[in-house]
């Protein structure tokens, strides 16, 4: 960029630098597949943009300062380089190499950190740091090239990316989801278009979502809630083929931009949701970020995700401000006629009105000088990288050296998908000893005793930290976690969350104030002393609204240190709803999943 535009300082190359550093640093960068950067064509460029627009951008490389500076008055918050042009094309090539790795199958997902954005950029004109849209090409390549018909667009930067809503709001097939700083429309964009009613136009009403942040300062809890209550029922109702991110971490804590306090693990969470959609195929591209600690980190969250890490336990007070619930209710007011989940939800718009009043305020205060506000910033922006650097110390954990945990007395683990690590079986010496000392109330024959060896092996890799999650098979599986459920707490664990799918004939004692139970039952047993769940069928929205609407949002304020899941039988969920809970469940307690198949 060029010395006469102050409006860009904040966009530097230091962003990609500072990121690909951080990699480097967690060792990430080695375990990635490096796929080679290329320009994208003028053709993939005319997919989504006019060829005025393509040779305004062409010309500038040759233009002296005096021409660049007369071009960029032309666009919004835009200043041209006689680099910018192949630059630009070099993101769209880089974005387009990333689609065609993991469409090919080459890699399962990916992210590609290149610059400059794109998300704002239309049609016909540069916009926001943007001159050409690289998620906007992207979709329409995959479109084009792999035939795809259903792809969703998840934008989590700061600012509205309007260009890319220009660009599919009458398409169907493209699914895109902006959240955005807003403050009735006193933020920039400033668009009307950006508020929640905006739902698309023509055929593709209903598949444009904007979810209008009316004041700043939101915060995990409410990036989660937007998640819970908004986007993944669409997601999973819509069954994207393929998931691109429009990844700003503007929207992150210590930005100057947003203004938000949501710190970097979050960007993990987010990210192993949607791995869970379109089989895994995710495609994340850098838009925004300009506090250059909280992007290096929050990139660094996505790709230890994307590696198939577990993701640190999410901090700060679960629960969504006002603000957020409002803005939350009010999307799904707006799109209850489009989507099947929202059919039986009790759905009716509200006033904001306590952000409203805050406006008021904010317009009767003087605002500070510039001059005193650049010496706040300057002085927040250490403030954050001390917190940021303490922080990410205290939330990340030496990753297991085994993933999963089983025992084999069958001979069927070969049958399995993926490599399982092996348990030996507890000593039935052992067994007995620590039943009689512990657990005799529970275990009432012999033949259920024997049966706890294995749980009992794998159990205690788990709390032992040796491995990640493991699963044991039991003739009676709620006998079994009722002894699991114990033994986890002797052994320290203060907050289990424990799940049943299925008809169980007893229920564990929950009366130790350590567990948190659910059940999804066949039939409608009476139950007592914990949360329940009676799901009518696993085909119709039932299963969604209890696990994104219910389930999901209570467990995470729950926190819990260990994650417990007994399969019983008389299920009311397919195998698929069964995978699909467990991966979801994976994001909390460190990926501790304890499962108890009978």
């Amino acid at each position: 960029l060029l010395i006469f535009s102050p409006i860009c300082d904040i966009e530097v190359p230091e962003r990609l630098t500072s990121s690909y550093e951080q990699l480097k640093r967690y060792h990430l960068l080695e375990r990635c597949v490096h796929v080679p950067a290329r320009e994208g064509s003028e053709e993939e460029i005319l997919l989504v943009h006019s060829s005025e627009h393509l040779e305004v951008a062409k010309s500038t490389r040759t233009m002296n300062e005096e021409e660049l500076k007369r071009v960029s008055g032309n666009y919004d918050a835009f200043f041209f380089h006689p680099n910018t042009y192949r630059c630009a094309r070099l993101a769209v090539g880089a974005t387009l190499q990333l689609v065609d790795a993991v469409m090919s199958g080459k890699v399962c997902n990916g992210m590609a950190l290149v610059r400059p954005p794109g998300h704002h950029s239309q049609r016909n004109a540069a916009n926001g740091f943007c001159l050409f849209n690289n998620v906007a090409i992207a979709a329409e390549y995959a479109k084009l090239k792999y035939g795809l018909q259903r792809i969703l667009i998840v934008d989590w930067d700061v600012h509205h990316g309007q260009g890319t809503q220009y660009m599919f709001e009458d398409d169907p097939s493209v699914l895109y989801f902006s959240w955005h700083r807003y403050e009735h429309q006193e933020f920039w964009p400033s668009l009307k278009e950006s508020d929640y009613d905006a739902v698309g136009l023509g055929k593709g009403k209903g598949f444009n979502i904007n979810l209008p942040w009316n004041k700043v300062g939101m915060g995990n809890s409410d990036y989660l809630a937007a998640f819970f209550h908004v986007l993944l029922p669409m997601a999973f109702e819509f069954d994207p083929e393929l998931v691109l991110v429009s990844s700003g971490y503007d929207s992150g804590i210590g930005d100057p931009e947003g203004q938000m306090n949501a710190t970097p693990e979050v960007f993990g969470h987010l990210t192993h949701f949607l791995m869970q959609l379109a089989n895994g195929k995710l495609c994340v591209i850098l838009e925004g970020g300009y506090h250059l600690k909280s992007l290096s980190e929050s990139v660094c969250m996505t790709v230890k995700t994307l590696l198939g890490d577990p993701v640190p336990q999410i901090t700060g007070e679960m629960a969504p401000c006002l603000s957020a619930v409002e803005s939350i209710q009010n999307v799904r007011a707006a799109h209850k006629p489009y989507w099947k989940w929202l059919m039986y939800e009790d759905t009716s718009f509200l006033q904001n009105l306590s952000t409203k009043s805050h406006l008021l305020k904010k317009a009767n205060t003087n605002s500070s000088t510039e001059q005193e506000s650049k010496m706040t910033n300057n002085n927040e922006t250490v403030k954050v990288e001390r917190f940021l650097e303490l922080h990410m110390k205290n939330i990340l954990f030496p990753v297991p050296p085994i993933k999963t945990a089983t025992t084999d007395s069958k001979g069927l683990t070969h049958l399995l998908p993926v490599p399982i690590h092996l348990v030996k079986e507890m000593d039935k010496t052992e067994i007995k000893a620590l039943v009689s000392g512990f657990y005799a109330d529970l275990v009432k024959d012999d033949k259920t005793l024997l049966s706890l060896g294995s749980m009992l092996a794998i159990l205690d890799k788990i709390l032992k930290k040796e491995v990640c999650n493991g699963i044991a098979e039991s003739p009676t599986a709620a006998v079994s976690v009722a002894v699991a459920l114990r033994h986890s707490v002797r052994f320290g664990f203060q907050r289990v969350l424990c799940i049943f799918v299925g008809d169980m004939q007893i229920i564990p004692n929950t009366e130790d104030g350590f567990t948190l139970l659910f059940c999804f039952i066949f039939e409608n047993l009476e139950l007592y002393n914990f949360f329940s769940l009676l799901l009518k069928d696993a085909e119709g929205n039932d299963f969604s609204s209890a696990v994104l609407g219910f389930i999901l949002p209570v467990a995470y304020s729950y926190q819990p240190n260990l994650t417990v899941i007994a399969v019983g039988p008389n299920r009311s969920l397919g195998i698929s709803e069964i995978s699909l809970l467990f991966a979801l469940l994976q994001g909390l307690a460190e990926s501790r999943i304890f499962a108890v198949i009978e």
